[in-house]
């Protein structure tokens, strides 16, 4: 197949790094045995840049055997934007180590040396990598339980693999190790920790270039940093990991966004409800939690009686609809809770406020008929792309079906699954399809935002649910008289709360916008002779509804601008003694610096939109 590419000619004979036969990905060397369509796959596709970032990965492996004879290979995959390896190595490998490493790499590339498949029966390939003492290699093999596996060469380096590759080494150009980290093989703790050595590879010098710049800005902008520079939160080792601890910044930032989401959420006609933290574990049971998600919770017992502490806030909410007979003129019903929730998640996957084993989601669930679906859909549709407005961010929209284990009909899936797909092309919206990523219970929407420096993050969900209200019993009197079954959408709109400030600390590098700054103004005084014109200043700002604080220290007013610029405060107001005598202040904004002396009264009839939450009509 390589050999049509280069027959084709142009920028695919240069380009093309592997092939789509039949639905297959295949090597490029690899014989066509029949006529048949032939797809070339270049870095433009993600699958083309798995390939090519997969091969980065067998690149990095053969420099460190190279280096470390003794180093062992679990396993090298593609991950966004790069590749990982897992290695057992004696040797703790460093920020030197990686840089010498880097270097053996570019010789492998210089060298290009083939990849070159090959497949041995079960018995020759644990013959093969029992000599060369891989032990992980050995133990994947016999768990994959196969008759026989792919491995690929390079050279003196060998590897299992399923492939497909680049044609050769030279392939990799443009390539980087960024940092190690431990990993337990296979993700459990009572396993070995292995060193991970983390790349990224590119297929030109300019993208990689423009890669790491933009890991230098994600650098300044990281929420866990930001987070004990502006004093916003702490994660404590003896507090518990994944346990957030709110410093008052970071709590008084968190309740301005909780009092905006509760207060849009009225406007859509959403009831405010509150659900208990714990629930017997009967409940879980009946729900399908104990069977398709038990292992992501905390359980505990009281008099003898289990409870599980709640990952999720649907339960109390069917438990409220059920609380009296509905009818279909009450539907309908949407409950919204900013409800706390716990997940076991393991030590290894936790980050900051991004990933957390406590945390608050802006949960809702609408009740509805199926009449009725497809416009509460679109309605929460419309409230996520209010929010993204008011954020500045722009996002994507994704499909989520069903997963290998889920509660349900395939049929009622299957409705759930038209329902959310005919909403999104009702609105025009463009999606793309995930397959097999759905909640246990529903196929969802997954909406994918994107921040100020093109990460994506996934936030906003909608799930479109026939099977709990089935379990529940959950029923409304029809317009016939007869029982019917209401359909449940579960639904956030940021997300975790948590995790969202975390994408908006990254977002706005710390530099909230005004409505949000949890310190809006700070008045600084030039001596001490102003200090009670401050106090007066600050006291009036507060009447008006302002979040102010005030520097009165004994200190040069350039070391107070500086500061107040570090805390990312929106607006600085200087006074000394000419602002006293007439009833001014001189201001100064954090991005644009000094804006000229005003009188008070005017400086707060010009900021005051910027001060207050936005409204969304």
């Amino acid at each position: 197949m390589g050999q049509i590419a280069r027959d084709l000619g142009g920028r695919l004979a240069a380009e093309a790094l592997a092939a789509k036969v039949n639905g297959s990905i295949l090597d490029l060397d690899t014989p066509l045995k029949e006529d048949t369509g032939v797809r070339f796959l270049t870095f433009n596709d993600e699958t083309g840049l798995d390939v090519f970032r997969h091969s980065s990965s067998h690149v990095m492996a053969q420099a460190v055997k190279r280096l470390y004879p003794e180093a062992k290979f679990a396993i090298g995959p593609p991950v966004e934007d790069g590749f990982y390896y897992d290695i057992d190595l004696p040797h703790r490998i460093t920020e030197e180590d990686l840089k010498t490493i880097e270097e053996e790499m570019g010789r492998v590339v210089s060298e290009k040396i083939p990849f070159e498949r090959d497949v041995l029966s079960r018995e020759k390939a644990l013959e093969l990598f029992e000599g060369l003492g891989e032990d992980y290699k050995l133990e994947l093999i016999r768990d994959l339980g196969e008759d026989a596996v792919s491995i690929y060469r390079q050279g003196d380096f060998v590897d299992l693999c399923r492939g497909p590759h680049v044609p050769d080494t030279g392939y990799i150009k443009a390539f980087k190790l960024l940092n190690v980290a431990g990993a337990y093989w296979r993700g459990d703790e009572h396993n070995k920790m292995l060193q991970r050595i983390y790349g990224t590879s590119w297929f030109d010098r300019k993208d990689l270039a423009a890669y790491l710049k933009r890991l230098e800005e994600a650098k300044k902008r990281d929420h866990r940093r930001l987070g004990r520079e502006l004093d916003l939160f702490s994660i404590l080792e003896e507090a518990g990991p994944g346990l957030v601890i709110y410093h008052p910044r970071g709590a008084l930032v968190r309740t301005i966004l909780e009092d905006f989401e509760k207060k849009e959420h009225l406007k859509r006609g959403y009831h405010i409800v509150m659900g208990p933290h714990m629930l017997k574990s009967d409940l879980w049971k009946q729900s399908g939690h104990w069977d398709n998600y038990r292992e992501n919770m905390y359980f505990t017992e009281i008099e003898g009686v289990q409870y599980g502490i709640k990952p999720m806030n649907c339960l109390a909410h069917m438990l409220i609809y059920k609380s009296a007979i509905r009818s279909y003129r009450d539907l309908p019903l949407r409950y919204f809770e900013l409800g706390t929730v716990h997940r076991h998640e393991k030590s290894g996957v936790l980050h900051g406020l991004l990933r957390v084993r406590g945390f608050t989601q802006d949960d809702a669930h609408i009740l509805c008929t199926p009449e009725q679906v497809n416009a509460e859909i679109r309605g929460v549709i419309a409230f996520v792309q209010d929010f993204m407005k008011v954020f500045g961010f722009e996002y994507e929209m994704e499909i989520s079906t069903r997963p290998e284990k889920f509660i349900g009909s395939p049929e009622d899936w299957e409705k759930a699954t038209k329902a959310l797909m005919d909403a999104l092309e009702d609105e025009g919206i463009p999606y793309e399809v995930n397959e097999g990523d759905g909640a246990f219970y529903g196929p969802k929407i997954d909406v994918k935002l994107r921040d100020a420096i093109g990460r994506m993050w996934q936030c906003a969900t909608v799930q479109c649910d026939f099977a709990l209200p089935e379990r529940f019993d959950l029923e409304y009197v029809g317009p016939d008289g007869e029982k019917h079954r209401p359909i449940i959408l579960h639904r956030v709109i940021l997300g975790s709360i948590d995790r969202f400030l975390g994408v908006l600390i990254e977002h706005y590098a710390g530099a909230f916008p005004a409505w949000l700054a949890p310190v809006q103004v700070k008045i600084l005084t030039i001596t001490d002779r102003s200090a009670n014109y401050a106090r007066s200043v600050a006291e009036s700002l507060k009447k008006e509804g302002f979040r102010v604080e005030a520097d009165l220290r004994n200190e040069k007013i350039g070391y107070k601008i500086r500061e107040a610029r570090l805390e990312k405060v929106p607006y600085m107001l200087i006074v000394g003694d000419k602002e006293a005598d007439t009833g001014s202040v001189s201001v100064r904004h954090r991005e644009d610096g000094d804006r000229g002396s005003l009188p008070l009264d005017q400086f707060i009839n010009g900021v005051r939109g910027e001060m207050e939450p936005p409204r969304i009509d």
